[in-house]
């Protein structure tokens, strides 16, 4: 490890044939600027989105994720190259904790932020306890199978509700449904950046559709611009005061295990891209996530996460230069005190957020199936069988377990389920395997 806490970093001019630009290298300003702007417009699309499930002030996300990706940058060093945006994991238990109907903003917050910050609390902690023990403890704790099925349940649990925010009449669910479609297109048909903000686009061509036919032919609620006419350009968004309820802490807390296991996977694949071992930052950048997530509760946001479709633009441009974050970052500041940009995300309409939803629900389930794959998780094992069914249908029923006044509903049963389902049955494997293998000798 380095001696001083930042980096030297050393200017190229562009990225050398089969070569790259590493995390401590840089190129010139302007090239900084444009590969910033990028990372922007490759955070932007999720970042808006997922407050907008949550019924949160996309302003305010867009502003917290350009701090939150600032502190991260300070607090690994400047070694890892990371954004950090709005988490998905958020989503279903946000939603379970305040009862949001997926309309405009949410009214009871408040409850939820003092989940998020002591879902950050416990992420940092977890940081301090790698920088010291390393992170085997966690693969033990909580190995691709485990990940995969809790990711997949809280997709699974979130399913009703994206179903019936666009159920209230049959023109909703047909632009839900033109929604999907228009995503599906986006995602098959195009390629490059436009493919990498297939939810983006996707919405974007779904509410000029949805315009055509309610404010052109009259179907349908139209679109009202008054917020959007009356916003001024420049102004301050709106912050919410975190309250802490002990059940909503219960239920949210835990999110820390999903945050940790997309931290950990995200810089193994950068460390892998780059060729560097980034494993010494391991905590420092938990710790950062944690820190971030828990700033980001404490003016009315949603948690951060490490984002995937960033490191997929490092991928194709081979620039890891942290430097560029701290652009992107800048981008996102300005974006963020703009009250007009939070006015025109506000007129986008219940039925395409809700067809995108669908689709952004479906994508979280799928990805817990990816974890499996990519990880080669071994379902011939009773124990893993046994584990992923209980936690799928746990998940799935939104299936609760009341203890004298508190309830944990269904993603926090799936997700403690999970954790010691896997740890019972595990020992219990380990100890078959082990009598086999002394037969077998014998």
């Amino acid at each position: 490890m380095a001696n001083s806490w930042f980096p030297q970093w050393q200017k190229k001019s562009a990225v050398t044939e089969n070569g790259l630009i590493a995390p401590d290298e840089t190129l010139p300003m302007g090239q900084t600027l444009i590969l910033g702007l990028q990372h922007a417009v490759a955070m932007f699309g999720a970042t808006v989105l997922m407050p907008l499930l949550m019924g949160l002030d996309p302003n305010l996300a867009i502003l917290v994720s350009g701090i939150g990706t600032l502190l991260f940058f300070i607090v690994t060093g400047g070694r890892v190259p990371s954004y950090l945006g709005s988490s998905a994991a958020f989503v279903g238990v946000v939603i379970a904790v305040t009862g949001f109907n997926g309309q405009g903003l949410n009214p009871n917050l408040s409850l939820a932020l003092g989940g998020v910050i002591a879902c950050g609390l416990l992420y940092t902690l977890i940081g301090f306890v790698v920088m010291k023990a390393g992170t085997r403890w966690i693969e033990k704790l909580m190995p691709p199978v485990v990940t995969g099925a809790v990711v997949m349940a809280i997709g699974l649990n979130l399913a009703p509700i994206a179903v019936h925010s666009v159920s209230a009449s049959a023109f909703d669910s047909w632009m839900a449904v033109m929604t999907v479609l228009c995503i599906g297109v986006v995602a098959v048909f195009t390629r490059g950046m436009v493919q990498r903000l297939l939810i983006l686009i996707g919405l974007i061509v779904a509410w000029a559709i949805y315009m055509l036919l309610t404010n052109g032919l009259g179907l349908g609620k139209p679109v009202d611009f008054t917020l959007l006419s009356q916003a001024p350009w420049f102004g301050l968004p709106r912050t919410t005061a975190p309250a802490f309820d002990i059940q909503a802490v219960v239920l949210i807390a835990p999110v820390a295990i999903i945050l940790v296991a997309e931290n950990l996977g995200h810089i193994k694949a950068v460390a892998g891209m780059t060729g560097r071992n980034l494993d010494p930052y391991m905590g420092r950048a938990f710790a950062g996530d944690g820190l971030a997530t828990m700033l980001s509760g404490a003016m009315g946001g949603s948690g951060v996460t490490t984002y995937a479709e960033n490191i997929g633009v490092m991928a194709v441009t081979k620039v890891y230069s942290t430097l560029a974050f701290v652009a992107a970052a800048a981008f996102a500041l300005i974006l963020g005190f703009s009250p007009k940009f939070g006015a025109l995300i506000h007129t986008i309409p219940g039925p395409v957020i809700g067809g995108a939803s669908i689709v952004v629900f479906g994508l979280i389930a799928v990805a817990g199936a990816r974890i499996w794959v990519q990880n080669r998780v071994d379902f011939s094992q009773n124990g893993n069988l046994i584990m992923v069914a209980t936690t799928l249908v746990l998940g799935a029923g939104d299936f609760a377990l009341r203890i004298g006044q508190f309830t944990l509903g269904g993603i926090g049963t799936a997700t403690f389920g999970a954790i010691i389902l896997n740890a019972i049955l595990r020992q219990r494997g380990a100890v078959q395997v082990e009598k086999q293998v002394v037969r077998q000798d014998n």
